[in-house]
């Protein structure tokens, strides 16, 4: 399903957008839907980030010769990637 929008550019901004989408062979649309969806995840691994960084200091996570802290955040941050 769509929804149509309408959004008022500057004359810059709306050439500059024509330009972008036309060098990656996108429509104008698509291009702004990627670069929201691009958005919305870097928001989400930040997020993430913030978890680890929570886990990471956490006493709780460090029971003896293991370190869980260590194994947690090198799995998140690969999972991140």
């Amino acid at each position: 399903m769509t929804i149509r929008k309408n959004f008022n550019f500057n004359e810059e901004t709306a050439k500059h957008l024509e330009e972008k989408a036309k060098r990656e062979a996108k429509t104008q649309t698509q291009y702004i839907e990627d670069l929201i969806e691009k958005d919305i995840q870097e928001e989400k691994r930040a997020k993430r980030l913030t978890a680890l960084e929570k886990l990471k200091n956490s006493p709780a996570a460090n029971i003896g010769d293991i370190d869980i802290r260590e194994m947690r955040t090198e799995k998140a941050l690969k999972h991140a990637q």
